[in-house]
């Protein structure tokens, strides 16, 4: 089969997003399927055997942090040369809306997939909060075009479909359990990550420091506890500010980590804190999990599909205080802490990006099957 991604997001970028791709790109490439990535150049021109094709790309004043790429009418002649089977638009918005239009124009079968709520962040970018309707047009124009459409959720299904976009289908989640893992935990890396008191309950947090993580909602935590440290790991818009928040507690912003050092990151923390109700899914969670930690979330839809209280996980209410005290307190007892850890990993050990991938491939021959008869 012959698959081209047009994505809004790829390598050398580092998020859910792109984690999927990448290990999508890499099975694929490994069963002998020919896949060419369309993205914002940066710099990255093939991955594991797949061509990939940068279109330049700019810089947005609302999210300086990352380049994207606006719809780009190269796309269509890039699409053209290659002669896909079925065209992948990932998150259709700016670069990948312009996939989506290509496939349809060269009746080309067309997968749409959804990864980012975008909408809900605008919902916390006050000064742009007058573009959530119009953005709503845009993706229900958008998926509108594909043979199938695909959330990462079974909640994001529910608010798709009731906005009015069909055929959606939840794609399944993975995670690499070998690279994460509990056998990663490591005494050097708690000192340095509780800044030399790895006595304290150490929480760590793993993501892009964006507002929409809702990270700033643990600084009240971190006041009341002088028994608890946390690791707020990751790079991104809003560092700046978090780091004045959490100014005077004990926290460390060690930066972004990758491989063997975000590992043990994970695997030497008493417990993976996740604040956001905003994600469409939180593929971190099942990282989380792999590396053996209670996973202690908010509450919400795409969260309460892969954590189960007080059996894999721990979970509180956003923005109560005394919800996430509870949560935390409740880390202190040493037989819920150790079934925790182990239900996690067994949790995780259930998915693989082998067969998540697999799954996606599936619902491309779906969209070759659904699209054959418009011939």
């Amino acid at each position: 089969m012959k698959i081209a991604i047009v994505t809004e997001t790829f390598l050398p970028s580092v998020d859910g997003v792109v984690t999927r791709l990448r290990h999508a790109v890499e099975r694929f490439t490994d069963l002998g399927h020919e896949v060419m990535v369309v993205a914002p150049d940066l710099g990255v021109t093939e991955h594991h055997g797949a061509r990939v094709v940068g279109i330049r790309p700019v810089t947005l004043p609302f999210y300086k942090h990352r380049r994207f790429t606006l719809p780009s009418p190269n796309v269509d002649g890039i699409i053209r040369g290659f002669h896909p089977d079925v065209v992948h638009a990932a998150q259709p918005l700016l670069l990948a809306s312009s996939g989506a239009y290509a496939a349809k124009r060269q009746r080309i079968p067309l997968v749409a997939s959804y990864h980012t709520h975008l909408p809900r962040y605008l919902d916390l970018y006050r000064a742009w909060s007058w573009g959530k309707r119009p953005v709503w047009w845009q993706i229900k124009r958008n998926h509108a075009l594909a043979d199938v459409n695909l959330a990462t959720s079974e909640t994001m299904k529910q608010e798709l479909t009731e906005q009015g976009i069909h055929n959606l289908h939840v794609v399944r989640r993975g995670v690499d359990t070998g690279t994460f893992h509990p056998r990663f935990a490591s005494r050097q890396m708690r000192e340095r990550l509780t800044q030399g008191h790895p006595e304290k309950k150490l929480l760590v947090f793993v993501g892009r420091l964006a507002a929409e993580k809702e990270i700033h909602r643990l600084r009240p935590l971190m006041n009341r506890r002088d028994d608890v440290a946390l690791a707020i790991v990751g790079d991104g818009p809003f560092r700046g500010e978090l780091e004045q928040m959490f100014a005077g507690t004990s926290t460390v912003f060690p930066g972004f980590m990758e491989g063997e050092e975000l590992a043990s990151a994970f695997a030497s923390a008493d417990a993976f804190v996740f604040p956001s109700v905003t994600e469409t899914l939180g593929l971190v969670i099942l990282e989380g999990m792999a590396s053996g930690l209670p996973v202690v979330a908010a509450r919400s839809g795409p969260t309460l599909e892969q954590v189960t209280d007080g059996e894999n996980g721990l979970l509180f209410d956003s923005g109560d205080e005394a919800s996430l005290d509870h949560a935390i307190h409740r880390l202190a007892d040493a037989d819920l802490r150790t079934r925790i850890r182990t239900a996690a990993r067994a949790e995780a050990e259930k998915y693989s990006w082998e067969n998540a991938s697999d799954d996606l491939l599936r619902y491309y021959e779906m969209a070759i099957g659904m699209h054959a008869p418009r011939y």
